[in-house]
This record gives structure tokens, sequence and C-alpha cells, in this order.
């Protein structure tokens, strides 16, 4: 008997296991091999009988250890058709580890027999080879040692067998495949070169494009060009190649490939390989010698190991090292080189001397990578070849070899050619494997596009491959979450290879049967050996660990964001752990795919609810990402991440937040990347540009790029782009039909793939712009290309080598060019791209003075010219002149350029001369520092009429000026030419009779102070100029002072700006933002473009002097000149430190410039005294009226006007170190000013001190607004000190102090005595002992005051007290408290508070959700006799409850009001109810809202309110009652015949419920607000509530919204409205009335009416006109609503109008244009509108430029709502222009219109209430007001 079944005492279970493993030797076979990796079965078998053989097998597997053993058996259970009886015995008995015996003695060895043969199937990477590795031999049967033999060419002969040991080795290794379950037979045959790309000039090969694209159809794949790789042109010294892949491209598949292919000899040039893979490797933590690591870790030598070396050292050049996975290396090695082969050192290290040459030198090393950050050990020499993976032939050809079965290949070839997407994915080899996989099984059960429709994403096939190989059909969710599990901590800790010890025997089994792991032999050093596992490709596992991330309950959903990063392509290898999670976000997002949640349910066994909540995690996270702006390589990652989403509405939001300008730089991109981008593009509305520089590119990836209609400017710039790219390229151009600029840039394309995109170019009629410079291309491919210009009328840039073609396009419309498709064949498009505009270059040409009368001549007959560029000439001063003179005659249209030509200042008086008559002359540049002399022309009379449209929409908001613009304006730059004082009365001679000179520049001179001032005397001679350039021209303060003087001389003058700092000096007029306008489209404002005034007599004029010393005498000098200066006036001075005497001295001058409005010092230092000088201005100068001092650093003076009355004043004086000993002289000199409105003393050092003796001195500041004394270090001290203080201040009206993080502190005052004041104190953490002080100073107050606290640290001890303490004679105390507990202690808590009260509680309102108690006592307390009778009859006080009730009818006596908000009403609180209300005699109003209440306490509510008879306000909205609660509720209203105010809204009132309310309501004659919105009544309910609202003569407010009337409904309503005199406030909306109930309405619209609230309505254009006309005239209107109704032209249209309309709402009412006149014309009739609401909808730039206009007579207006609408950059600059006039609008809303960037950052400096956020940001009052 068996040893092994003796032991075990399982004789008949083991020998029932036998019998049932003889039935299938083969799968015995795998077995054994996934287990066993190490053993040879074909030499073990063949002595042996059938059942001896798996006794052995079996025995073999028991010796491995308990793990292997339970692993086997659950194989064995899983896979093979077991009985019931014996499965059961089986698992209980070895499948659980108490059944393994500690100790077996089977004679057999537990250690590995053989030494490892390293290069084992398994691999890091990827590779069409097999997704399941097969079970091959690590090497052959160990040898003992044998001596070295000493015999006569021994060390050949030892040699020569070593070398056929390694070759038969790999030939066994190679020469069996094993077929999997589940696997078609041609799995392991299906093997297609991929696409090689050499990147360096090593390449061996004659190719013109550097790449071995190989031939698809070859028998055999390319063995031609698998030589190639080592066909480099290095004779000596390293030969080293670089192959670059990312994952999954078959980089390891490849290397194997060479193994295979050299184990059959067709790499006969190599006498060894030896196979490398760093995952392995970096096991190997002792260091090795190369001897060690080619012989104890690959193949070890029978004998004389040494011997073999040497011989390998001397035939180097036949040794071929390959190294898989050079980025996963981990340990780095020294810079020191390794010195020989005898020097142990790290696995790295010698992979290092391999390549360069210091071990086995001459020897061929081959490494494969993931492109990125290389290491540095690489010789620079070393050859790069790039993996690109599959084209479209390669994927038909694999798709081919894989499904044999002819049926089958033509349909899965089919489902291929009709899906791009699914071709797209098939480009990477691992995911066309896996493609393959899955059609094999989906294929027979499937219609026809029905397979591939399951495949729309990577994640998908992987979930459908996992699906379909499930063992007997289906999955094990919890087989399938075990080793997710496996793979997550895997990758986490940087681990891909597994002992038999990290996988639970189960997850091992289930793994091997679905052909998930792989085994091999793993070596940690010399002797050590041992079974790895591994998944069969890193992405799987990488699948894998996402799946545990979704379906684990183990993993928290919050974690799943963090999973979900973008990492860029720069492996770094110094790190410790390998990047392993790079495809992990992305199978994530695959995941979170819809699709895939019925396979997580499954997997995770929870319900897809739960599944969704994950999913949205992740789906929140790449939102997140998708708004981000994000580098080349992460755009790429994100694209691939959201494709796998299937979510549209992600894909959008990541295309519309791309930018512009997408650039991509220095990384590898393939088809796949491309085909996903091309993806998310395919859901963006904006054009896109596209740069590509310095990226390997695969060679068809443009393929990817066909259809893309969203890319407007698409460039390459690459030196790896060839003639395959090329010929890519031509295929996909003519399939984006946005395409505007095409760049093609340094390439290595030649003539022929030029040839194939010239011949796409004429199917792109929309290019405007193309580039192929450097390129390399011959005369005769530049003539082909220019053939073709006549084929691209929009063509006006052709760029090729050293020439480019500048061409201008005729007009045309969109209309034509869309409809020439042919254009080859359109004759009238070729005659106008023929009748283009020309430039003539004659650059350095040697042409003189004589040549120039010749070359006019020529000019004048030849055709129109756009530019002539004649510089580098000889023409010197004379020719000049002369070209200058004929410029005018010569009809050029744009610039005439005669630079770099002799040209002296001499030459400069006769081109200026020249060039005085010259109508058309725009600009005239001349510097002859650089040798520049440029004139520019304008656009002729005919021409500018274009331009004077444009600017007609700016001139329709300017008054008083020309209606013309002028021809144009002429701008003379004449810099950096030496220009000197005593050549500018010539200078001003020669540009007196120039015609519209307008821009003067003299800039980079050297006219000096004498210069300033001579050209002071000349510049009125000089006529109206816009500006006057005299920057860099050595000026000093008094040259300023005496430009200054011209204030008063030139009447144009209106600006002076001076920096010392970089010599800046410009005078400018007050015409710059017109001629803008007149030059260019309105959008391109320059960056400090200024609005010009509306009314001309009182444009301000400003003197800026920046950077300048500012002492007392120049200040005095210039306050001397601008006291002649007209005004008004603004001065902005600064400079770096301005001392208190220079103060002094400008403060004393400002009472002699009356004109001054504003004085500004920006940027300037002053000393700690200035405030106290600052103060004492109000006094000394009584036109100031602000004083804005900040941060001891910027300074703003305001000033009132002579014409202004005087009025109030303000001072600011924040962040300027003021302490207490700066409080008292402050005081003093501010209280000589007689109206001081407002006082900002926040952010100084005043602290409790300070504070208290302000307030001391607060009753002598005649302060009439505010006080802010915010972030002053004030503690709770401060704030009862502000308590206690509050009753000396008689005109304070408020006070509001908070402590915390805001640290805010502000004091309002009234003019006159206050009857009441306002206390709000928050985060003050009051202690117990500070409680009673509060009520002291409380009780001090003789007027009545309202206290708020806000999370005072106030307790429920400390509230009771308080109320107890504040006593006052007479009047009334409000109180509020917000405390976290006031929402957590219960209405009995808190009613209990109430009777500690001192005084008469006659408010009560409690709001849990907002923590808040409000409490209203009235002094002096006084007694109900109603109430006194009811205490009487509960005088029981035997129980808590009673003793409750009659302590709350003596304190709440006189309640007036009792509201209950987002309470939980217990019984115990309702039974109090019940028993209080009755007492309350005096209750007017109860409010029991959004609460909850069971029925119980329904009954008591209902019970206590029935006998409140004067009740005036009862409001019950928003409650959870349910309908038969709500059906109780209604015996409250029974006898309310003095209701005033009911609110029933939110509540189910049904058929029978609407009919007893209504019975209520015929008695509620008083009744004034019926609110019942939201409610559901329908037809039905309205007719009802339509036949009882006669019977109720003082309705004045009646809200239905949202209840479902109909046209029907409404009808009658309005009827019964008509009869409703004095209604007020009419709200009707969201109700589907239409337009015939408006119709009904306008014809009896009340005419009190003030609130009409229709939004939501279907109304159209027909209802909505009838109520405009019914509403005109209306005297007291104040708000309208008829948002989102489809209005189009039905706006309202007020002849009348209504003046006192406030608010206006048309949200989304398919407004636009069209009705902008009438609509700007509607809202001016309105005076009294504050605010304007248009938001989405589709108003332009033309109802933009209505609404400016109209904005400065909207005197009251605060706001207006344009978002979503389609205003452009011309409209917001407009609305900006418009608003600098309505000084009281706080803010114009544009969020979401077609307005780029950049314009509206420039916007929002010039006008800082433009915005254009997301979030409404309401903007505070402007400061002062």
């Amino acid at each position: 008997m068996d040893p092994v079944s003796l032991q075990l005492g399982t004789k008949n279970l083991w020998s029932l296991l036998v019998r049932l493993l003889s039935k299938d030797p083969q799968w015995l076979n795998a077995k054994v091999k996934f287990f066993l990796p190490k053993m040879d079965l074909s030499s073990r078998n063949k002595a042996e009988d059938a059942t001896q053989g798996v006794m052995l097998q079996l025995n073999r597997l028991h010796t491995q250890g308990q793990a292997t053993w339970q692993a086997f058996i659950h194989c064995v259970c899983m896979e093979l058709d077991v009985p019931l009886d014996l499965e059961v015995p089986l698992l209980s008995t070895w499948g659980h580890g108490d059944g393994f015996p500690s100790q077996l003695e089977t004679g057999e060895e537990s250690q590995p027999e053989s030494q490892l043969h390293h290069g084992e199937s398994w691999s890091c990477g990827a590779g069409g080879g097999g997704l399941k590795r097969p079970h091959q031999s690590c090497g052959s049967s160990p040898r003992p040692k044998q001596c070295r033999k000493q015999q006569l060419g021994g060390y050949e002969e030892l040699a020569k067998r070593y070398l056929q040991l390694l070759r038969s080795s790999a030939q066994q290794r190679y020469g069996s495949r094993t077929r999997r379950p589940g696997q078609p037979l041609a799995f392991h045959q299906a093997y297609i070169p991929p696409i090689l790309q050499w990147s360096r000039a090593t390449a061996p090969f004659n190719t013109q494009e550097g790449a071995i694209l190989g031939d698809p159809k070859a028998e055999d794949g390319t063995e031609a060009s698998i030589l190639d790789l080592f066909n480099t042109k290095a004779d000596k010294g390293p030969r080293v190649t670089v192959l670059l892949g990312k994952a999954g491209m078959g980089k390891t598949t490849l290397a194997h490939r060479l193994c295979q292919k050299w184990a059959d000899g067709q790499l006969d040039r190599f006498q060894a390989l030896f196979l490398f893979e760093f995952c392995q490797l970096n096991l190997i933590t002792e260091f090795l010698t190369l001897p060690q690591l080619l012989f104890d870790l690959y193949l070890s030598p029978e004998a004389g190991p040494d011997l073999v070396f040497q011989y390998l050292e001397e035939n180097a050049k036949g040794v071929l090292l390959i190294f898989d996975g050079l980025d996963q290396a981990l340990h780095p090695h020294s810079s020191k080189d390794t010195a020989g082969p005898e020097a142990p050192s790290p696995a790295l290290a010698l992979f290092s001397g391999l390549c360069k040459g210091t071990l086995l030198p001459g020897c061929w090393v081959l490494a494969t990578s993931r492109p990125g950050k290389l290491p540095d050990c690489l010789p620079t020499e070393a050859a790069m070849v790039h993996m690109w993976g599959f084209d479209r032939p390669r994927v038909e050809e694999y798709v081919g070899r894989f499904f044999s079965n002819q049926p089958w290949q033509e349909a899965a070839l089919a489902e291929l050619r009709e899906n791009r997407h699914l071709q797209s994915m098939c480009a990477v080899p691992a995911v066309c494997q896996v493609t393959c996989l899955c059609l094999y099984h989906l294929l027979p059960s499937s219609s026809p596009g029905q397979s591939a429709a399951l495949l729309p994403t990577v994640t998908q096939n992987y979930v459908q491959m996992v699906s379909t190989l499930g063992p007997r059909g289906h999955l094990l969710p919890e087989s399938l979450l075990g080793l997710s599990g496996v793979a997550l901590r895997g990758l986490e800790t940087g681990k891909v290879i597994f002992s038999v010890g990290d996988i639970p025997p189960p997850m091992m089994a289930f793994g091997a049967a679905l052909g998930l792991l792989t085994s091999f032999c793993i070596c940690t050093g010399p002797g050590h050996q041992e079974t790895g596992y591994a998944f069969t490709h890193l992405s799987l596992q990488e699948f894998f660990a996402a799946l545990h991330l979704m379906a684990s309950p183990e993993v928290d959903k919050n974690a799943l964001a963090h999973y979900v990063t973008l990492s860029s392509r720069w492996v770094l290898r110094t790190k410790a752990r390998l990047g392993l999670l790079d495809h992990l976000p992305t199978f994530l997002a695959g995941l979170a795919s819809r699709a895939c949640c019925p396979f997580l349910s499954h997997v995770a066994q929870r319900d897809e609810v739960w599944v969704g909540a994950r999913q949205a995690e992740v789906m929140q996270a790449l939102r997140k990402l998708a708004t981000r702006r994000l580098t080349g390589p992460k755009v790429v990652a994100l694209c691939h991440c959201v494709g796998e989403t299937q979510e549209p509405e992600l894909a959008s939001l990541m295309a519309q937040s791309l930018p512009c300008h997408l650039s991509f730089h220095n990384f590898p991109l393939t088809y796949a990347d491309l085909a996903s981008l091309n993806n998310i593009l395919g859901h963006r509305n904006a054009p896109i540009q596209l740069d590509f520089e310095g990226c390997p590119l695969e060679p068809h990836c443009p393929e990817a790029l066909a259809g893309c209609k969203q890319v407007e400017n698409l460039s390459f710039k690459s030196r790896k782009c060839g003639d395959a790219f090329a010929e890519a390229l031509s295929r996909s151009l003519p399939t984006m039909g946005s395409l505007k600029k095409l760049g093609l840039a340094g390439s290595k394309i030649t003539a022929q793939g030029i040839g194939r995109l010239v011949q796409a170019l004429p199917l792109c009629p929309q290019l405007e712009e193309v580039s192929f410079q450097d390129n390399q291309l011959k005369d005769g491919v530049l003539l082909n290309i220019v053939e073709v210009l006549p084929c691209l009328p929009r063509l006006q840039k052709l760029e090729e080598a050293d020439l480019i073609f500048l061409l201008s396009p005729p007009t045309e419309t969109a209309a034509e060019l869309q409809g020439a498709s042919d254009l080859q064949g359109n004759a009238s498009q070729r005659k106008e791209a023929q009748s283009r505009s020309l430039a003539l270059r004659l650059q350095q040409c040697q042409l003189r003075v004589h040549d120039v009368q010749e070359l006019i001549t020529q000019l004048q007959e030849g055709p129109h010219l756009d530019k002539v560029d004649l510089s580098g000439n000889q023409l010197d001063n004379e020719g000049c002149r002369l070209m200058a003179e004929a410029a005018a005659q010569l009809d050029i249209t744009r610039n005439l350029d005669l630079s770099d030509n002799g040209l002296s200042v001499d030459g400069v008086y006769g081109v200026l001369s020249a060039v005085s008559m010259c109508q058309t002359l725009a600009e005239l540049h001349i510097s002859l520092l650089h040798k520049t002399v440029v004139l520019t022309f304008a656009p002729k009379q005919e021409e500018q009429g274009g331009i004077q449209e444009r600017a007609a929409l700016h001139d329709g908001l300017m008054r008083q000026m020309p209606c013309e613009l002028p021809p144009h304006s002429t701008r003379i730059r004449l810099t950096h030419c030496g220009l000197q004082a005593k050549h500018l009365a010539q200078l001003c001679r020669a540009l007196g009779g120039s015609c519209h000179l307008s821009h003067l520049d003299f800039s980079g001179n050297a006219l000096g102070d004498e210069g300033a001032a001579q050209l002071a005397q000349l510049l009125p001679g000089l006529g109206t100029l816009q500006s006057l350039n005299l920057s860099e021209n050595g000026l000093s303060l008094d040259s300023v002072f005496i430009l200054t003087q011209c204030f008063s001389t030139l009447q144009w003058l209106f600006h002076l700006e001076v920096n010392s700092e970089n010599q800046h000096i410009v005078l400018r007029g007050d015409r710059r933002g017109r001629d803008q306008l007149a030059g260019g489209p309105l959008p391109e404002f320059p960056a400090g473009a200024q609005f010009s005034a509306f009314d001309q007599h009182c444009i301000l004029r400003s003197v800026c002097l920046r950077q300048c010393l500012l002492e007392p005498l120049s200040l005095t000098h210039l306050c001397e000149t601008l006291e002649k200066c007209p005004g008004p006036l603004e001065v902005k001075l600064s400079c770096e430190v301005l001392s208190d005497q220079s103060l002094e001295t400008l403060l004393n001058h400002l009472p002699r410039i009356p004109q001054l409005s504003l004085l500004q010092l920006s940027e300037t230092r002053l000393s700690p005294r200035s405030p106290l000088l600052l103060a004492d201005l109000f006094s000394l100068c009584p036109q100031v009226q602000k004083v804005d001092l900040r941060s001891l650093y910027h300074t703003t003076l305001h000033f009132r006007s002579s014409e202004e009355q005087k009025g109030e004043y303000c001072g600011r004086f924040t962040d300027c170190a003021l302490s207490r000993v700066h409080v008292e002289p402050l005081c003093w000199l501010l209280s000589k000013c007689e109206d001081l409105n407002q006082l900002d003393l926040s952010a100084n050092l005043l602290g409790d001190d300070g504070l208290q003796c302000l307030l001391e001195c607060l009753p002598q500041l005649p302060i009439s607004a505010s006080l802010d004394l915010s972030h002053n270090s004030i503690s709770v001290e401060g704030a009862l000190c502000l308590v206690k203080t509050l009753p000396s201040c008689p005109r304070v009206r408020e006070a509001s102090v908070n402590l915390g993080s805001e640290q805010s502190f502000w004091i309002h005052f009234s003019r006159e005595e206050e009857a009441g004041k306002t206390l709000r104190l928050s985060q003050c953490s009051f202690r117990p002992e500070h409680v009673p002080r509060l009520a002291t100073g409380l009780n001090q107050a003789l007027k009545p005051t309202a206290l708020t606290l806000t999370q005072c640290c106030l307790g429920l001890k400390q509230l009771t007290v308080l109320l107890s303490l504040v006593r006052w004679p007479v009047g009334l105390f409000n109180l509020r408290v917000e405390e976290p507990w006031v929402g957590k202690a219960g209405v009995l808590a808190l009613l209990e508070v109430c009777t500690q009260a001192s005084g008469n509680i006659t408010e009560i309102s409690i709001a849990e959700a907002q923590q808040q108690l409000c409490l209203q006592l009235e002094f002096p307390r006084q007694e109900n006799p109603e109430a006194v009778a009811l205490r009487l009859a509960h005088c029981d006080l035997g129980t808590h409850h009673n003793l409750l009730v009659w302590q709350l009818m003596e304190t709440c006596a006189r309640l007036r009001q009792l509201s209950l908000s987002q309470v939980n009403l217990c019984d115990t609180s309702s039974l109090l109810l019940q028993s209080l209300l009755p007492s309350l005699s005096e209750l007017k109003t109860f409010r029991l809202t959004c609460s909850c209440v069971r029925s119980e306490g329904l009954a008591h509510l209902t019970s206590g309110l029935s006998h409140c008879l004067h009740l005036e306000e009862l409001d019950l909205s928003n409650n959870q009652f349910g309908e038969e609660g709500t059906r109780v509720l209604m015996g409250v209203l029974e006898g309310k015949c003095w209701l005033k105010r009911l609110d029933l809204s939110h509540l189910p009132l049904g058929g029978s419920i609407l009919a007893v309310l209504t019975q209520r309501l015929r008695h509620m004659t008083l009744l004034q607000s019926l609110r019942l919105s939201h409610n559901q009544i329908g037809d039905t309910g309205a007719q009802l509530l339509a036949a009882v609202l006669p019977w109720l003569p003082e309705l004045r407010k009646i809200d239905l919204s949202g209840n479902g009337i109909g046209p029907a409904g409404g009808a009658r309503l309005a009827e019964s409205l008509a009869l409703c005199r004095h209604l007020e406030q009419l709200m009707l909306g969201c109700n589907a009335l239409g337009d015939a109930t408006a119709l009904g309405l306008a014809q009896g619209l009340p005419r009190h009416l003030r609130i009409l609230h229709l939004p939501s309505s279907r109304l159209g254009p027909e209802g909505a006109l009838s109520l405009s006309q019914a509403l005109d005239g209306c005297p007291y209107v104040e708000e309208v609503s008829l948002a989102e109704n489809s209005l189009a032209r039905g706006i309202p249209q007020f002849c009348q109008g209504l003046p006192l309309l406030r608010r206006i709402d048309l949200v989304s009412c398919d407004i636009d244009d069209r009705t902008a006149k009438p609509l700007a014309a509607s809202l001016l009739l309105c005076p009294a509108l504050e605010e304007i609401l248009l938001s989405w909808n589709v108003l332009g730039d033309e109802a933009a430029a209505e609404l400016a206009r109209v904005l400065p007579q909207m005197g009251r207006l605060k706001r207006m709502d344009l978002e979503k609408n389609r205003i452009t950059a011309c409209g917001a600059w407009l609305l900006a222009e418009g608003l600098a006039q309505g000084s009281g609008i706080q803010v114009i809303r544009l969020w979401n219109n077609p307005i780029p960037p950049n314009t509206v950052q420039r916007l929002q400096r010039q006008e800082p209430r433009l915005d254009f956020a997301f979030f409404d940001k309401q903007p505070k009052a402007p400061w002062g007001t």
C-alpha cells in the first residue's frame, strides 16, 4: 500500500482519487505543471503505467506542502465532474488545514531538485503569446557537479555541451504548448508581430521612415524585421538595443519569441541566449557576479563553469542577453563601474556593466521597458526602438489566425469591421487577445453585431472574459472577491510575484481553473528556489484590484476617491516600490459604468443601490479631475478613464473644461490614446487646437482623429513622423471639417509622404494655414504644393522650408464654401482664388538711389500690392524720401518697409515732410538705433464702411459726440533716434502739415529738460493729439511740472502719466477708447482701456506720478502748478516713503486746489503719526469727503466739488497699528468734524483697553452711520464693556460683536436718539460668572432692547438665570438664542425655561433645525384675569405636568404668538399644549411648520386650538401629517371667524378634505391671506375654491402655486378673482394655465395688485401681451414674474409704465435680440426697478447695447441677471461702459456667456461689479454710500 495513504488513514479516499484522475491524465499533467513548474513530465512518466504515474504525481504534489495540496484538491472539485459522495470527503478531509498531517516521510525530497531556469514564461509585461502561460519545465534534472576535466580541448568540449544544453532546454520549453480548457485551438499560435519603429540614428536599414512595419501576410511573422534588431552599425563596443512600449504592446512576448527563434536555429549568429526578467531579479537580495547570474540563476553547466564562462567571454559577439522589464528594476547601482566579473554586484549593476562593455565586452544586450525615465546606465549610443502594437491589417490578421474555423473567422472579422471603437481597442495586442477570447465564447450564441456591442470598453472586455471563463458556466462571488483582494494587496505592496502562502487554496484553484494565474520557478539567490505565482498579465491584476475596491464591503466607499488619481508618464526608478497602479483608475472608471452594475452586484452579493453609491463616488472623483487644468499625459489618462465610464455627461464636462489650446510634449502617444481623445472631443462644442511637439507617435495614430469636427488647429513637430504617418494623416484630414490650420514641421517626411498629403489638401477647402517646414522637400514637391493653391480658397499662409506664402483669401460666404464640395471642378472658386492680393519682398538686393525711380514706375504699373519690403538695401536718405513721397500713389494696402537703408537724423525730416500729405498713412515708425523705417497704411474710405458699422453699436452709447468717425488717425513714432532739443523745431515744422496726426511717440531719445520746455511751447502748433510719449528722454521732475502746465494750454490733454523708475512719461487725451473701436473689432480692448465719459464737459483730468521722490519743495512746486489746472482733477502719487513733513506740506495745500476730486498715495509708506494728520484734514479742508488709509501704505482722499453742498464725511484707518495711546487724540481731532458718517478703525491694536477708552469718547464723536472696530483683539471683557456702555450712547441703534474667526465688531448709529437698540453677540464664550454682568448691563438700558446670542456657550442653566435676572421698569425685551443644544433639548424643556422669566412672555418661537429660541418679554409683569381663573382650575399641583402648566399659565398669560418650526412634537408636549392653549386668551398667531406630530398628538393639538377662538393667523404648512391627520386638523378651523391669515401649503388636501376647508372658509370673512400652494388640488379643487372666493371680501393675498391646475380650473379662478377687489398678491405659478387663463386674468385684473407671479404657467406670446397691456399703468404693481414661459416676442411692453415696479423676472422666456428695443424701452418706464432677471434667454450683443443705453437712467437699479445668454465680449464691454454711469448698481451677472477668459479678467479688473462666476456673489454696497 502507498505509504502516504497508510499514514493518512484514508486508503479508500486515496484510491478513489487515483481512479478519478486516471481518466484524465492530460488534465493532471497540466495541473502538475502548474504547481510544479520544475518537473519534466516527459522523462518521469516513460517507465510507469498510468496508475503508477498518477500516484507518483500525487505524491510529488503532496510533498510540496499543505497549501499546494489544498489548492490542488480545490482544483479537482472545481474543474472535474466529481461525484458528490467523493467531493464532500475530499473537501472535508484535504480541503482544509486540519486534514493535513504535520510530518510526512515519503522518501521524496521536499526541496527543488534542479537549478532555476530563469527564463520561465511568466512575465510582468504583455503580449500576444497567451493569456495563460504554458506549463513548461524550468530545466533538466540536476546532476552532481563534476571536477574540471584536464584533457586537451576539454574547455571547448565543455562549452559546446553547455551551449547544446542551453538550446535543448529552450527547445523543450518552447516546443510544446498545452491548450487550456475554454481556449481555441489556435490560441497560442496567433502571434502577429507588432509595429517597430527606430528612434535613433543607429538604425541599420535604409528605410524611408525608420519603421519596421513587417509583413502581416508573411507566414511566420516578421523574422527579417526581428533580425534587423541586431544589425547595428557599431562594430565594436557595446551593442545595446532598448525596446520601448506601453503595457500590453507585446514586449515580453517578443522577448520569448526571440528565444523560440533562437531555439529553432533562426538566430544562428548567436551561440548563447539568456533571458532575465527584472521583476524576478528584484527578489534577489544578495550581490552576484556575472557567472553566478548566468549559471546559478539561469542554467548551470554540467562541469567547468569557469571554463564555460571563459569561452563566453572570448566569443561574446555571439552572446545575446535579454533583460525584460527594465522599468521595473528596483535597486539602483552605484556610479562606480564594476571592476570585473569577479566583483559581486546588484543585478542592475551587472546590467550596467554589460551595457557599458566592462562585462562580457562585445556581447549583445536587448532590454524592454515602458517609456519614461530610463536608468542612466544605458550608453548614449544605445538604439531605441518603439513598439507600437497593431494597426488595422495586423488586427485583422491576428483575428484571422486566432479563429481557425472559417465561419467563425468571417463572423469575428465582420464584428470587428463594423465597430470602429472595438478596432481602436484592439490596437493594443493584449486587449486584442482578450477581445478575441470573448468573441470566441460569444459568437456561437449571438446574432450579428450583438457580440461587439457587449464589448464597448476595455473593462467590460475583462468582465466578459472572466464571466465566460467561469467553471461550469457560472462565477463564484467569494472566489472572485478573494482573488481580487490578493491582487489589491499585491499592488499596494509592490508585489507581482506571489508565493504559495500568499494565495488561499480556494483562490489558487479558482485562478488556475480560469487561467488567471500562472506558475514558474523563482530564485531569491544562488541555491534558493521556490514556485512563484502571478496573474497572467499586470493589467489583469490591476483589473482584479479595481474589482476588489468596487465590490468588497471591507473597503469604505469614501476611500475610493483616493485611488482615482492620474500619474504622469515618467516612472521614477529610485523608488523602493514599483509603479503598479497606472491602469487602476481606468479599471475603476470602467467598473463605475452602469453596464457593470449587475456584475458588481453579483460579486459583492449586494443590491444595485449599494453598488450605485460606490460607482457614484468614483464618478464624483472623475468629475473633479475633469474640471482641472492637467498636463498632457494626465489628459490622455483621464480620456481613457472617462471613455471607460460611458457617461456622456461626464465626457461633455471634460470636453468643455479642456483649454482651447491643448499641448502634448515629449511623451509617446498611441493610436488608442488619440482614439480616446477623439472620443472626448466629440462631446465638445467649442473648437480646439491640438499641438504635438517632440512626441513619439504611432505611425498610424492619425487615423484615430478621423471625423473629429472640433479640431481647428492641428500641429505635429517630431522627427519621428515619417511617410507612413503622413499617409495615415492624409486619410483623416478630409473628415476633419473644422480644421483651419495644419502644421507638420521638423519631421522625416519625404516626397512620397508629402505627395499623399497634397492629394488630400483639395478635399479640405476650409484650410487657412498650412506649414511643411523643415521636411527636406525638393523643388518638385514644392511645385506640386503650389499647384493645389487654387483649390484652397481660404488659404492665407503656406510655409515650406525657407519660403513663406502670405495669401489673402477672397471674401466669400460660408454657404458658398459648403456648397462647393468638389473644389477641383469648381471654376468659379479657382477664379476667386487667383484674385488674391500680393506681397513684394526685395530684401538685401543692393538697391540704390538711382534704382528708386525705375522701381516706382514698375510698382505703379503692376498689380495692387498688400506689402512692399525693401529692407536691407542702400537707398540712403534720398531714396527713402522718394519712396515715402511716392507711397500715396503706389496704392499699397498694408505697409512699406524701408528698414536698414542707411537713414540718418537729417533724412528723418525728409521722410516726415514726404508723408505729411499722405491721406492713407496710419503709422510711421522710425528707429535709427534698430534701423527700422516702416510705413503702415489705413484702409481706403470705402473699406472703412465695415469699421464704421462695428463702431455704430458703441456710438449708440455716446452723447454729444460727432456722428462720423474720422477717416483714420495717424501715429508717428520716432523712437531711439538720438533726437535732442536742437532737433525739435525742425521736426515740429515737418510734422505741422501732417493730416490727422493723433499719436506722437518720441520715446528713447535725448530731449532732456531743455527739450521738454521747448516742446511745451511747440505742442499747440501740432493740433489736437491723442497721445504724446516722452519716455526714456532723461527728464526730471522739473520737466514734469512744466508739462503739467500744459493742462491749461492744450485742450486735448486730459491725462499725464509719469513713472520715474522706468522713465515712463505719456500725455494723452480722452479719445483713445473710441479710436480703438474704429480700428479693430470691439472685443479687443487693450489691457488698460478706460471708458470714455458720457458728458464731455466733465471729463476728469488726471496726473499720475509713480515712484517719484516727493520732497516738501517738489510737492510745493507740484501743488502750485496744479492750482492752475482746470478740473475736475485726479492726482495719483507714489513713492517709497513719504515723510510727515512732506505729508503736512501736501495736506496744507489741498484747500487751495478746489477742483481736486481725488488724491491717491499708493504704495507709499507713511509714519505711525499719519492717521492723526489725516484725521485733522476734515476740519482743515472742508471739501474733503472721504479719507481712506490702509496699512500706512495706501491712502485715498475723495473730495466734493465746489458746487456740492457740505455733506457727510467718512474716515477709514485700517491696519494702521493704532493702539490705546492713539484713541484720545484721534477722537479729539474727529470730534471737530461736523458730520462723520462712517468711521472704520478695523485691523488695529486697540484691545479691550483701547475699546473702553473709545467707548468713553463715543458720545462726543459725531458719527451718524457706523463704526467698525473689527479685528482689534477684543475679548469677552470688551463685549461686556460694550453692553455696559450702550445706555450712555443714545444715538446707537445697533451693535454687533463676533469674537470668533470673523472677529467683527460694528456699531451702527442714527442721527436722532433711537427708541430701541439691537445687540448681537456671537461666539463670545460666556462663562457662568459673566451672565449676571450681562443682565446688569441690559437692566441699565432705558429703551426697549433686542438681544441675539449666537454660539456664546450659554447653556440651559445660564439662559434660565439670564431670564430671571433681566428686569425692566417698562417696555419690551426681545431675546434670540442660537445654540446647538436648542435643537436637541425638545419643546418641553424649552417651554420649561420660559417659566423662569421675570416678565410676561408675549412671543415664543422655537426652530430646532436652526437651533433658535426666540422670546419676547413685556415689563412690568401683569396678570390676565382669564388666565388666573384657568390657573385656579388647575390648582392640583400633584404632578410635574400640572405644575409646569400652572407656571406657564402665569408667565405666558399675555402670549400673543406661538411658533414651532421643524420640531418633533412628542405626545407629552402635545398634552402640555392641550392644557395650555385654552388659557392663552390673547393668542393671535399659532404656527406649526415643517414638523412631525403623531396622530395622538394631533388630536391633543386640535383639542387645544379649538378653544383659541381669537386666532388671527394659523400656519400649519409643510408638515408630515398624512391625509388622516390633515382631516383631523380641519376641526381646528371651525369657529375661527377672526382669522386673517391661513397657510395650509404642502398638505394632502384631497377632495373630501378640500370640501370641508371650503365650508370653513365661507365663515372667515376677515381673511386677508390664503396660501394653499403645492397641494395638487387640480381643476376640481380650483373650481371649489373659485366658488368660495367671493365670500372673502377682505382677501389681499392668495397663493395657489404648484397645484396641477389646468386651463379649465384657471378660467374659473380668473372669473372669481376678478371679484376680489382688494387683492394685492396673486401667485399662480407652476400650473398649466395657458393663454386662456392669462386672457381671463387680464380682463379682470384687481386694481390694487402689487405682486403677480405666473412662472412656468405655459403662457405664450398672446397671453403675456394681454397681461402686459392690463398691467400697463397700474400704480401699485411692485413685482412681476413670468419666468419659464415661452414668451418669444410676447415680452411685456408698456406705454405708461409701472411707477412702483421693483422686480421683474423673465428668466428662460426665449427672449432674443429682436425684442431688445421694446424691452429696454419698457424697462425705462419703470423708474423704481431694483432687480431685472433675464438669465437663460437668447439675448445677444444688440440686447446688451440697448440695456447698456438705459442703465445710466435707471437710478434705483441694484442687480441685473444676464447669465446663460449669447452676449459676447463686445456686449460685455458695452454693459461695463453703461455700468460705469449707474453708480447704484451692485452687480450684473454674466456667467456662461461666450466671452473669452482673458477678456473676462480684463473686464473684471476694469469693472468689478461684472460677475462671471458660477456662484452668485452678492456684492456689498460701495463703502461710504
